[in-house]
């Protein structure tokens, strides 16, 4: 489609396939049940009653799931390019069971030289699952991704919760990014105990897309600098912000520490799981002062004068477990040197004073080729928590065993491509649902013969937390 039309189009791409993908995502979602007797979106007539004919689809999508473009939005391609696209894309089914191809179009699609400047790159799914199936989030705990990009974290943790429901009502395995009519319990977790936070507009509305559609017309996904808290009230007063978020607003606002304060500080999350940016330093003084980790330790041990630049992901550090309540728990990837450079030593002190750490995952160093070759890992951390009445207990101790993994199977070659898994008979392996399963050794897949690879970093993880009688497995 780039090659063919849109580079000559005088359009920005991103807004014009975006508009095309959340068109065609609403017309397979509601021709399947019935709705509508068969698909809209073709190549049909002329090109002029095309267009027509995908406007007034878009329009009929934008009023189902708000929030999502401009009151008023129109596509924006001639009708001659519209039906170029509209045939590259009618052939295809975009809903499938593990969200991969929606993912990669939109990774493509967000301007990358964008991304790689503030350090955020989409976080690929099998880390993503990694890290679910770590933290086990359960139905009845809320759930926030406080950097979410394209919601691959907050996807993910739903599908999990949605399998754990299905087992809970003994029904059969499907798909999960799928058509059907998910039942009450499904959309009430969606609704009600899943949120997400960006500052980068055009990820927000991916994230709000994917969200709407798994909460049925409702999502707590929302356009703020998480980082910036102080002046979120400025935002929020923004009538085209109200008009888009006010519900998810609401919603988060009920999770405030000090549920009368209008301190946004302090919140009581049961889990977050989060890929911050890693790039860049902050050196807005009136953003820093409120960080302990932006001031310098003083000679008594107190907090010193303010650093003149921190790097921003160890403000995410602190401002995540700003976000959980007593004994809640954390997944968030980081660079490799916050682990061992001996000049982070503070970092990692500051981070056991507050929190019991539960493991450490390093990541290959391809995990986020092609964009970067930063070595990264996964600290997954639960909050101290003495006082059961606060929260899920985590009592304080000066001492106790910590999981250490390491992935050893690369999932990306030297230049960012997949590595696909072998079966046992030496071929290419897909999983149960037809779709090519990405090497690594975090966890284990079923096949699509029956047969599963073999168990991994998330499995031994679930013993060692059963063993350390962790609260959540």
């Amino acid at each position: 489609m780039e090659d063919e039309v849109l580079a000559n189009a005088g359009v920005d791409v991103f807004e014009e396939v975006f508009k095309l993908i959340f068109t065609k995502l609403y017309d397979e979602l509601f021709c399947y049940r019935g709705d509508y007797p068969h698909i809209r979106f073709r190549n049909t007539n002329t090109a002029s009653q095309l267009k027509a004919n995908l406007q007034a689809l878009f329009d009929e999508a934008d009023a189902k799931w708000e929030g999502v473009f401009a009151p008023g939005e129109k596509l924006k391609l001639t009708p001659d390019h519209l039906a170029v696209c509209v045939g590259s894309l009618e052939e295809y089914k975009l809903f499938n069971s593990d969200l991969d191809i929606v993912d990669e179009a939109f990774e493509y699609l967000v301007n990358k030289s964008a991304k790689g400047e503030k350090g955020q790159y989409f976080t690929p799914r099998w880390v993503i699952d990694l890290c679910v199936k770590m933290l086990n989030p359960r139905e009845e705990e809320t759930l926030i991704d406080t950097a979410c990009g394209s919601a691959g974290f907050t996807m993910h943790a739903i599908f999990h919760v949605w399998d754990a429901i299905r087992r809970d009502e003994g029904r059969p395995g499907s798909d999960l990014f799928t058509m059907e009519k998910k039942g009450r319990r499904y959309e009430k977790y969606v609704q009600e105990k899943v949120f997400g936070i960006d500052f980068d507009e055009r990820s927000v509305r991916v994230a709000r897309c994917l969200n709407l559609i798994a909460g049925d017309g409702q999502t707590n996904v929302l356009h703020l600098n998480t980082l910036d808290y102080r002046k979120w009230d400025e935002t929020v007063k923004e009538k085209a912000w109200q008009d888009t978020y006010f519900e998810g607003w609401k919603k988060l606002r009920r999770q405030l520490a000090d549920k009368k304060g209008a301190d946004y500080r302090a919140f009581g999350f049961d889990v977050l799981l989060a890929n911050p940016p890693f790039a860049g330093d902050i050196k807005q003084t009136d953003m820093l002062s409120s960080y302990e980790l932006a001031h310098k330790v003083a000679k008594d041990g107190g907090q010193g004068k303010l650093e003149s630049a921190v790097g921003r992901d160890l403000l995410f550090i602190e401002r995540n477990l700003d976000f959980l309540k007593p004994g809640g728990r954390m997944a968030v990837v980081l660079p490799q040197g916050r682990f061992n450079n001996a000049s982070e030593e503070r970092v990692r002190r500051w981070i056991a004073e507050r929190c019991r750490l539960l493991a450490v995952v390093g990541l290959h160093p391809n995990t986020f080729k092609p964009h970067t070759g930063t070595k990264t890992s996964v600290l997954f951390v639960q909050k101290w928590n003495d006082d059961p009445a606060a929260g899920p207990p985590c009592p304080r101790l000066d001492d106790y065993p910590i999981f250490f993994a390491t992935q050893r199977l690369a999932s990306k070659d030297n230049s960012g491509e997949k590595l696909v898994a072998r079966r046992a008979d030496g071929g290419f392996a897909r999983d149960a649902h037809g779709h090519w399963v990405v090497q690594h050794d975090f966890f284990s897949v079923e096949l699509d013969d029956g047969t599963h690879t073999a168990p991994g970093i998330a499995e031994a993880f679930a013993e060692f937390a059963k063993k350390e009688k962790l609260g959540f497995f």
